[in-house]
């Protein structure tokens, strides 16, 4: 059981070996420059578009143009969603990721149909599987120019639009890099906080740390990872009955210290693969061992709850269940979710306890 469960483990790590975004976005990475990126925005009117701004080479821009329309025509771009996919432009990269979003401008009372009116926003940079992987970002990012857009004939352009459309791939992509570079070795700490819903407070730091760090807990959490997933619903619900202490960073000194720092060995074993991919500075490979970490702790809340279910007709299955947290590394919040799901099932919250009582005499153990 250990054996498969530890090669189950390492599948789930070892993304470098598996996913393509070594060859296909670390190239031009540094850890003094970062992936060449672009962005562009244009006015649709009707079924015209007309460039305001753009990063493009000169050149590259009228293949972008040619695409959006192809794609409005088809209407492939619907108003407030982004539309992610590859691009072959004349760039050096030559095919790149490209983010699309139609901002429909809002209808007055004097043109209350002025249907296709707005803006086409377009990022681009990377890959389209690793825009794919922050698409509620850029989807949050692009919402944030529609104050800047209602400006009569864009006069801000220069002074609020142009330099908020420079900044997407900083603000958007770079957030979990720059969290993995400040606490390095100790992001076991945050990944255990996210996951066991512990508050984390960060002082003696400006206000982009607080925010990066804050976005990071909530990439790290299992909140919205499936709509459909009943697991990852109760997962999100579960807190602590015993009080808790916050995480807390103070960023005064550098690197930070953390305090109040608690982790597991499911946490540590994932301390490595992150270090590994901050080195080679490519948030696109970060954000996918991100999402491998969290689906790693759904399926393993799969199996002990499938245990438990099974622990209520058979000594034999509750041993297992024992076995299973044993080995995973991650019993202390798996519990915790079990104990709040089942709280209405006497017979399973009779088997959380038995088991909770069971880590603690493990925990002392190797005290």
């Amino acid at each position: 059981m250990f054996t498969s469960q530890t090669s189950s483990f390492q599948e789930s790590i070892d993304v470098e070996e598996r996913d393509d975004f070594d060859s296909e976005d670390i190239s031009g990475y540094s850890q003094k420059s970062q992936l060449n990126c672009y962005y562009t925005i244009y006015l649709y009117q009707g079924t015209s578009l007309t460039l305001i701004d753009s990063s493009l080479p000169s050149e590259a821009e009228p293949e972008l143009r040619t695409y959006i329309s192809r794609r409005l025509s088809k209407g492939a771009l619907l108003g407030g969603m982004g539309n992610i996919a590859t691009v072959e432009l004349s760039l050096p990269e030559e095919s790149v990721g490209c983010y699309c979003c139609l901002l429909e401008q809002e209808h007055s009372p004097e043109q209350p149909d002025a249907d296709g009116n707005g803006y086409v926003v377009c990022f681009m940079g990377g890959s389209e599987k690793g825009l794919n992987l922050f698409r509620l970002e850029l989807d949050k990012y692009v919402q944030g120019l529609h104050s800047s857009l209602q400006a009569p004939e864009l006069q801000n352009l220069e002074t609020e639009v142009r330099p908020y459309l420079s900044r997407w791939y900083e603000e958007s992509v770079m957030h979990i890099y720059r969290v993995a570079q400040l606490v390095q070795s100790n992001i076991s700490f945050l990944l255990h906080a996210a996951l066991s819903h512990t508050h984390v407070e960060v002082v003696n730091s400006d206000e982009r740390t607080k925010g990066d760090v804050s976005r990071f807990i909530k990439a790290a959490s299992l909140q919205g990872l499936s709509q459909q997933d009943t697991t990852a619903a109760s997962l999100c619900k579960a807190i602590s009955e015993e009080p808790q202490c916050d995480l807390v960073i103070d960023c005064s000194a550098s690197p930070p210290t953390l305090l109040n720092t608690v982790s597991n060995r499911f946490c540590d074993d994932w301390n490595q693969a992150f270090l590994n991919a901050a080195e080679r500075c490519n948030p696109f490979l970060l954000r996918q061992i991100l999402e491998n970490f969290k689906l790693k702790a759904i399926q393993d809340m799969n199996s002990l709850k499938r245990l438990v279910r099974q622990a209520e007709m058979s000594h034999y299955a509750l041993f297992r269940c024992c076995q299973f947290l044993q080995g995973c590394g991650n019993g202390d919040v798996l519990l915790q979710n079990a104990r709040v799901e089942h709280s209405d099932m006497p017979e399973a919250c009779s088997i959380i306890a038995v088991l909770e009582e069971f880590l603690r005499e493990q925990s002392q153990a190797q005290a």
